[in-house]
């Protein structure tokens, strides 16, 4: 694996295998890798030629700078995880390559709604700081395929739109969000849970569970109620559960009328925000 700090660098390296017409997979990461993310650089690997995976910390989309300080950074492990899956390439920029001269371009984009709800209500500007960086990755790198995972639900689906939207001529590649043995969906937040809490984590998996387990008979309305109550045990303080049609965002009344809904939340467990969802409906 060749690691690349510059972009002058990471580009020309991408521009040979571009003459050659390979075909470029990209996985932007923030670091702290663990399985799902390697499973997300193992379906680049089997769908391209060449597999870029990035490790840059975005300090645009952390509302709280003590959460940026915070997030776990394991170079090391990293690179070692990423030559076990014979990764191509590790672009690993600093804040100045990203931004040059603190230039923080701004991506002109109507999200239409997409990034005030959910997330959007408790971290305001998050997807804004999202947007900015996956753009400007995407235009370093111009990959023929770009891999992400469904845990960040919100996110890909906001970032399919900007891809759409500005016509980027990369495709989105949703991977399924892969879970610890309780049902406890891979995050490198994990790390930081205290071992009493992580034993009892799996009640965030096990309370959308029973929403789609229960919705042929239930309104939404008294899902989301119903889970947000069974997940409040100590420790733990849901943010948000709610059901959602999964192209607008937008809260369901009824299950009959949508054919794509998504059951999405947040919870405090201890000092760690943890996310999560679940495809109820899907076309």
């Amino acid at each position: 694996m060749q690691r690349k700090i510059k972009v002058s660098t990471i580009q020309k390296a991408i521009a040979s295998h571009k003459k050659k017409e390979n075909t470029i997979g990209f996985v932007p990461t923030m670091g702290a890798l663990h399985h799902g993310h390697m499973s997300l650089i193992q379906a680049a690997r089997k769908k391209c030629d060449v597999v870029v995976c990035s490790i840059f910390v975005n300090p645009t989309q952390f509302n709280e700078k003590k959460d940026l300080k915070k997030y776990p950074r394991t170079l090391k492990q990293d690179m070692a995880l990423l030559e076990k899956e014979s990764t191509d390439y590790l672009f690993h920029p600093g804040v100045q390559e990203i931004y040059p001269d603190g230039q923080e371009e701004i991506v002109d984009l109507d999200l239409h709604g997409l990034d005030t709800l959910m997330e959007g209500e408790f971290r305001p500007g998050h997807f804004k700081g999202v947007v900015q960086v996956v753009k400007r990755l995407l235009d370093i790198i111009q990959p023929d395929y770009l891999f992400m995972g469904q845990k960040d639900f919100q996110q890909f689906t906001i970032v399919q739109h900007m891809i759409d939207t500005l016509r980027i001529p990369t495709e989105l590649v949703v991977c399924p969000t892969q879970r610890e043995k309780d049902g406890l969906a891979m995050s490198s937040r994990n790390r930081r849970l205290e071992p009493g809490i992580r034993q009892r984590a799996g009640i965030i998996h096990k309370c959308l569970t029973r929403i789609k387990n229960n919705m042929d008979s239930t309104l939404p309305s008294a899902l989301t109620k119903e889970a947000i109550n069974d997940m409040r045990i100590p420790d733990f303080r849901p943010e948000y559960v709610s059901i959602v049609d999964g192209r607008t965002l937008k809260p369901i009344k009824s299950f009959e009328n949508h054919d794509y809904v998504v059951a999405c939340t947040a919870v405090w467990a201890g000092q760690v925000r943890l996310i999560d969802n679940m495809i109820l409906k899907s076309v």
